[in-house]
């Protein structure tokens, strides 16, 4: 397949260090699993391979966030909400947007210093928009995934091309839109999918060649553990996409990945059975991609209740014993606490209005309401089939040990009519049934804090609009977060006040990141189609005294 790449160059200072920004980094693995060492940085998705998505930066405070001003925007001229997480590394923040375009930017001053554009096919099979949500690095190296399934290396202080290599067939629905995680010498990608059949699919790329080093598919293959959960020959086009960023223990050598509905998305008559490893936590290998254990939220998933968030991790003690854990607000409107080193259940506890379970059990599976399918005549559920939360990052505060995440407060009516099995064709949507929200229920959100060792939520902050923010909390006592009109709030980590808010104007679809330069934090959101950081006012200098006499 032949790919055209345009590349615009600006002008770069050519004294680097406190003149302008740094092109000349070097992005080591010890920096990378010491991240949190280095919190004037952004170095990874989540800031960290945990997952927490935790600034240690206390600049700012509670006391004084509401002298929060806007230091610069950047104006990205790429039309959509934008979805990325930028990274920071030292002095220059590089980010993707919709369409694969990418950009370095001197974070003093928001001026561009490269631009990257990835020419794509005319037509794309895209279930919710060409969305693009950042990069991962090493070395000098930028990784990004791109929307025909191409894995690309961009030299980072060029912008260039080193290596570009086709993980799959765009033309059979295949696509990347997550952001890629590197760990060692390798990029570690899920594809993206669900909706057209795809068989799904995590992949590690060799960081230096772009060689692939390993592959494991989200859905056994005939002769597999789990493949007897899929009636038929169904698994072969069973979606279990994998399509958002996951985390990493080092200590353990273990990644852990969310995967994506079940194919066809909400119609279950064709595919019975549980359909692993749909709507699962997978913990893998890091060096081999070998499945170590995998934990399912919801088995024969028919209401779209993807499980792709990016899992936390976290060191605490449940019931007297220290453990490993791993927390997961999921679409399905539960919170869910697990062992992270054996995969083993430990609680469960709805955050949402919940209807089609009653619980869940001590095995970890769900309790079913009856009847609670898609019905040809429709069936009214609860959560919504956007999800009790979806995609967008979490939280997680060691100051305040609490979990931070968005909800949406809807319920929608399911309709699907099992005598009507979807045809599946490649690269076309492979659906089966559809769900609307009541007409007249308001659609509301809310930012919640929730203790991951009960599932207990201590507060929340309620938005009187659809909320599709991520959260970032920081060693400032604070939350931030944004809604879908386009206000960018500050809260109380401890009680979930609002403390501070900035309307920018276009809906917020993204999360926080924090930073420092020169010894000022910064905090960094998309909005819309641009960029927009803030920071306090610099502090004035001290008045010069008149010389004695």
């Amino acid at each position: 397949m032949t790919v055209a790449h345009r590349l615009v160059v600006a002008a770069v200072p050519l004294a680097l260090g406190l003149a302008g920004p740094s092109l000349v980094a070097q992005v080591t693995n010890d920096r990378l699993a010491g991240a949190a060492k280095e919190p004037q940085q952004w170095l990874t998705y989540s800031g960290t391979y945990d997952g927490k998505r935790f600034s240690p930066l206390d600049q700012i405070t509670r006391a004084n966030v509401g002298r929060l001003a806007l230091q610069w925007v950047f104006q990205t001229r790429v039309r959509g909400s934008h979805e990325t997480t930028p990274l920071v590394i030292d002095g220059v923040m590089y980010l993707t947007t919709p369409q694969n375009h990418a950009y370095a930017i001197d974070v003093r001053t928001g001026r561009p210093l490269w631009h990257y554009q990835r020419t794509l096919p005319a037509t794309l099979s895209l279930c919710c928009g060409p969305q693009n949500r950042g990069f991962g690095a090493l070395g000098d190296l930028l990784f990004l995934g791109t929307l025909d399934a191409h894995v690309v290396a961009l030299d980072m202080k060029t912008g260039r091309v080193r290596w570009d290599v086709e993980a799959a067939d765009a033309a059979g629905g295949y696509s990347f839109t997550g952001a890629p995680l590197v760990v060692k010498d390798k990029v570690i990608i899920g594809a993206a999918g669900g909706e057209y059949g795809i068989r799904g699919f995590i992949d590690a790329y060799d960081a230096a060649t772009g060689k692939r080093a390993w592959r494991f598919y989200t859905i056994p293959g005939e002769g597999e553990p789990g493949n007897d959960t899929w009636s038929g020959d169904s698994w072969k086009r069973g979606g279990a996409p994998a399509w958002v960023t996951g985390a990493f223990d080092p200590a353990l050598n273990t990644l852990y990945w969310g995967t994506g509905n079940p194919g066809p998305q909400m119609y279950g008559a064709n595919r019975k059975g549980d359909n692993l490893y749909s709507d699962s936590l997978v913990a893998l290998d890091a060096d081999t991609g070998a499945l170590k254990w995998h934990f399912q939220f919801t088995p024969h998933d028919t209401h779209d209740w993807d499980a792709t968030h990016t899992p936390i991790l976290i060191d605490d003690t449940i019931d007297g014993t220290p453990r490993k854990l791993v927390a997961v607000a999921n679409r399905n409107g539960f919170f869910y606490t697990l062992d992270r080193i054996t995969g083993k259940f430990l609680r469960a506890r709805a955050y949402t209005k919940a209807t089609w379970a009653t619980h869940i059990d001590e095995e970890g599976r769900p309790v079913l309401v009856p009847n609670m399918d898609p019905s040809a005549t429709g069936t009214r559920v609860c959560p919504s089939g956007t999800g009790g939360t979806n995609w967008h990052s979490p939280s997680y505060s060691p100051i305040t040990r609490l979990m931070y995440f968005f909800s949406n407060e809807r319920c929608d009516t399911f309709m699907a009519d099992d005598d009507l099995e979807p045809p599946h064709r490649a690269g076309r949507p492979y659906i089966g049934s559809a769900f609307f929200p009541d007409p007249g229920e308001p659609e509301e959100g809310a930012v919640r804090g929730v203790d991951p060792k009960t599932g207990s939520i201590r507060w929340e902050f309620r938005q009187f609009s659809g909320s599709w923010a991520g959260v970032t909390a920081t060693a400032g006592g604070l939350v931030f977060s944004g809604d879908g009109q386009g206000n960018f709030i500050a809260l109380d980590a401890e009680s979930g006040r609002d403390l501070w808010h900035m309307p920018l104007g276009a809906e917020i679809r993204s999360a926080a990141i924090s930073y420092a330069v020169d010894g000022r934090q910064f905090v960094t959101i998309p909005a819309g189609d641009a960029i927009f950081t803030f920071a306090l006012p610099p502090a004035a200098p001290a008045p010069r005294r008149a010389p004695g006499r």
